[in-house]
């Protein structure tokens, strides 16, 4: 019982600390000009899996009261991550610093979370849909495994941390590397304009 309490505790407070962070700092939101600004999926994939991986830690920390050691698929985890947020800051700065492109999707208001992490300046973007599900998938499976193995006593404070297969990391991997080469594409397309409705104004017989 007690250890579903740190479980929850500990991830609600994350969670809060990510919100108040983003409500005073834009923590989680494009680098742009638009008001507001829109949220930013690689840095909602970032807070995910930082709330997730080093809340693992804590609730372990805690609730056994040693630092566990995280088994190396949880590095290449966070390494496909970090990759992720450094690739799509390096996107978003060559497409503010090339003069060619206008109407940039992180210039434009932010509507809501879910709309903005899903569109880019033409909507909602299936590639964007594909990471969303993808990063909700493995990150409620990760939780689940933390929540029901630090319950147990037979598991060692080590094997608490899930262990991600091959398949699943390179998985991952391919779904984040998709979503890169599909947004350093986003800017240079068009901003479709809906077409006016046709009125038929000849005369019926």
């Amino acid at each position: 019982m007690m250890n579903n309490i740190i479980f929850w505790l500990t991830f609600s407070l994350l969670t809060i600390m990510i919100i108040v962070f983003d409500k005073k700092f834009m923590m989680i939101r494009d680098i742009g000009t638009g008001t507001p600004r829109p949220y930013s999926l690689s840095r909602t994939i970032m807070a995910w899996w930082t709330v997730i991986v080093f809340g693992s830690f804590i609730v372990i920390l805690v609730a056994r009261g040693v630092v566990p050691t995280a088994d190396i698929s949880t590095f290449y985890l966070l390494s496909i991550v970090w990759g992720t947020i450094v690739g799509a800051t390096f996107i978003d700065i060559s497409d503010q610093n090339n003069p060619k492109l206008t109407d940039l999707g992180q210039n434009m208001p932010g509507s809501n979370f879910w709309v903005d992490i899903l569109s880019d300046k033409n909507g909602i973007n299936v590639c964007r849909f594909q990471t969303v599900l993808i990063n909700l998938f493995f990150g409620i499976w990760f939780l689940s495994k933390v929540f029901f193995n630090v319950r147990d006593a037979e598991n060692a404070p080590d094997t608490v941390l899930p262990y991600m297969s091959i398949n699943n990391l390179l998985l991952y991997g391919m779904g984040s590397a998709l979503y890169l080469v599909m947004k350093s594409f986003e800017n240079k397309q068009k901003v479709m304009q809906p077409k006016p409705p046709v009125i038929d104004n000849e005369p019926r017989p």
